[in-house]
């Protein structure tokens, strides 16, 4: 089984601004107002607003190539994407089992019930618009303070990898950060991104962007 965790690195070829890099959406916006539960309580217009703009930037986004060779692996191999993106250009290059950490900009929920989602698709979210649970209607977004649910079955994913492949993250967000140490010692460990990314065990590194990096590793592994 392959397991690949991918991070904001793989869409930023598809045109989505990354968080970290000096032209990201940090630049625009600061963390404590649009990602955490105080923000969002502060100000909810400005919050909504923010994810907003990006639902209908991912609308005229497309996935790029490392995304499409990555189901192209299914081909072969039992392949499960963890990523920490909230776009959902893995499932739309055709990956069948992708689990997103941190939600998912295409879903929305209410204030009290975590668990039931709503499908919006690209549509704005507005202040008065109702969940479910007759809360006001949120993204269905982890953010930064808030539990992570699938980080427990992302674990496990892990635990039986005998690939695991890491595109596209700095390795230094938690939870999603200590996943690599559920990976089996014997397990082969491929990484690529373009800077150093920090990582406690054996890895063949692939110092470039993502749609050259996952190409190489995919033609190893179709033609190994």
């Amino acid at each position: 089984m392959i397991v690949v965790l991918t991070g904001a690195g793989i869409s930023a070829e598809s045109g989505i601004s990354t968080f970290r890099d000096s032209d990201g959406l940090w630049e625009q916006y600061r963390v404590e107002d649009v990602a955490t539960p105080e923000g969002y309580h502060r100000n909810p217009g400005l919050v909504l607003d923010f994810y907003n703009q990006r639902r209908r930037q991912l609308k005229e986004v497309e996935p790029n190539e490392a995304h499409r060779q990555l189901v192209r692996l299914e081909e072969r191999y039992d392949v499960h994407i963890v990523t920490q993106n909230i776009d959902n250009l893995h499932e739309r290059a055709g990956s069948t089992q992708v689990l997103h950490l941190h939600g998912e900009l295409t879903k929305a929920r209410g204030e009290r019930d975590t668990d039931t989602t709503v499908d919006i698709g690209y549509s704005d979210i507005t202040l008065g618009q109702k969940a479910p649970d007759g809360t006001q209607l949120r993204p269905h977004i982890v953010w930064f303070g808030e539990a992570v649910p699938n980080i427990e079955p992302a674990a496990e994913l892990c635990t039986r990898a005998d690939i695991f492949i890491v595109v596209g993250t700095s390795m230094n967000v938690y939870p999603a950060a200590g996943l690599i140490h559920y990976v089996p010692r014997e397990a082969r460990c491929f990484v690529v991104d373009p800077k150093q990314v920090p990582v406690s065990r054996p890895v063949t590194f692939y110092s470039e962007k993502a749609t050259t990096g996952v190409k190489k590793i995919v033609e190893e592994l179709m033609n190994n």
